[in-house]
């Protein structure tokens, strides 16, 4: 294991500076979601939300594969709802991705499918190797896409192009999500990992309260109105004008010199 990492279960977490990185870790499956998984990533994600030296997040999965979705062969829960299993087990690690202070971005290899592609377009960024795509494969075994992937979609695809996909379990590759908004970049796959650590290292760099709170207006700007978005941001700014760090960024300005930044 390099320094600083930690696990041999099914999630595997590394910090590397003001960087940690989270790896989905059942590659005999193609690191398929079950419910150890789900319970191990969310508190992988608690810990780095909670650690104030971790600046930024990565989220990938082990050996060259992003997560096929749900491990159908551990078949349909017995003992409780699946309804059940959406909300308790998924739902807060989803909810801890997006809630989080701090960005995420999503190193997408190989597939993410189904409750895999939630995962991914849950982040806040998404780098993609040019080999990897995304898939909805619901429809093909008689079931309707979850873990947020309707809404994440529809958002992004606009209706009938979010619909399309789903029903038609569409593979999308990797360079026909970066032309459809649903991937911000793609690199070669043997880049993959340099260049993600490399793009959440230099976020690292930038002020922690601005990353935060511009997470915090972009998510809020999917359901307020106009109006409303403006109060929120106006509300938020408030808070980022009377930091240290705003300070230190005019001063660093000024002096045409690199800010230093703390997150105060």
């Amino acid at each position: 294991m390099a320094a600083g990492e930690e696990g041999g279960g099914t999630v595997q977490y590394e910090q590397r500076g003001r960087v940690a990185i989270v790896t989905l870790n059942r590659p005999e499956v193609l690191n398929a979601f079950n419910r150890q998984l789900a319970h191990d990533l969310r508190d992988a994600l608690m810990r780095a939300a909670a650690d104030k030296s971790v600046r930024a997040v990565v989220l990938r999965g082990a050996e060259g594969k992003f997560s096929a979705g749900a491990d159908l062969k551990q078949g349909f829960p017995t003992d409780r709802r699946v309804e059940d299993l959406l909300n308790t087990d998924f739902r807060p690690v989803l909810d801890m991705i997006a809630g989080m202070e701090k960005p995420v971005l999503a190193a997408v290899a190989g597939p993410a499918a189904g409750i895999g592609l939630s995962f991914a377009l849950a982040c806040d960024l998404v780098m993609m190797a040019e080999d990897a795509y995304f898939l909805s494969p619901f429809a093909a075994i008689g079931l309707i896409p979850d873990g947020g992937a309707t809404w994440l979609l529809a958002r992004t695809l606009g209706y009938h192009r979010a619909y399309q996909l789903c029903v038609e379990c569409e593979r999308v590759p990797a360079a026909r999500c970066l032309e459809l908004g649903l991937a911000n970049r793609v690199v070669p796959a043997a880049a993959l990992e340099a260049e993600s650590l490399a793009w959440v290292e230099s976020l690292a760099e930038r002020a922690p309260l601005a990353l935060a709170r511009t997470k915090l207006a972009m998510r809020a700007a999917m359901t307020l109105s106009f109006s409303e978005a403006v109060a929120y941001e106006a509300q938020l700014q408030n808070v980022c004008v009377e930091s240290e760090d705003a300070k230190e960024g005019v001063a660093a300005f000024l002096a045409k010199r690199k800010a230093e930044f703390k997150g105060k």
